[in-house]
């Protein structure tokens, strides 16, 4: 089933969903070291914001979260995959997956999901960075999110 989202006031949403965002904002901010001291401080049961946790986000959360994946053709040879990653991080980016194919007839495609809120100039600039590296065959954006 495909995933939908809505955009809900906040006085209609049940008080386990709501609680389930106030320990993770304690959380978030350090005034809850861990799960059990943020459920305890706002009267939450673990297995509650465990089964909220990961549907309930402000929105400018979600805003600064911005995915990319990408597909790179590689030659098969010793340190091309530290070669592609150096230049990720470089640019300040964050790589959240790796996937790499075994190498055949000389090259590997490795695919990388990677977190762009932070990167210090425009995705494309990336891009033509990744492309710039000796043994980097084909480099392409085919997912965003």
């Amino acid at each position: 089933m495909k995933e939908r989202y809505y955009l809900v006031r906040e006085d209609i949403l049940p008080d386990a969903v709501l609680k389930t965002m106030q320990v993770k904002q304690l959380l978030e901010a350090g005034d809850a070291k861990t799960v059990h001291e943020g459920v305890e401080q706002v009267g939450l049961s673990r297995s509650a914001f465990y089964k909220y946790k990961d549907g309930i986000h402000l929105i400018h959360q979600l805003e600064r979260e911005r995915i990319i994946t990408i597909s790179i053709d590689l030659e098969h040879e010793s340190g091309m995959l530290s070669k592609v990653l150096g230049c990720v991080a470089e640019h300040g980016a964050n790589v959240l997956t790796i996937n790499q194919s075994i190498p055949l007839q000389g090259r590997a495609n490795v695919v990388i999901s990677v977190e762009i809120s932070h990167l210090n100039m425009e995705p494309g600039d990336m891009m033509e960075g990744l492309k710039s590296i000796s043994g980097v065959k084909r480099a392409l954006i085919i997912g965003q999110g």
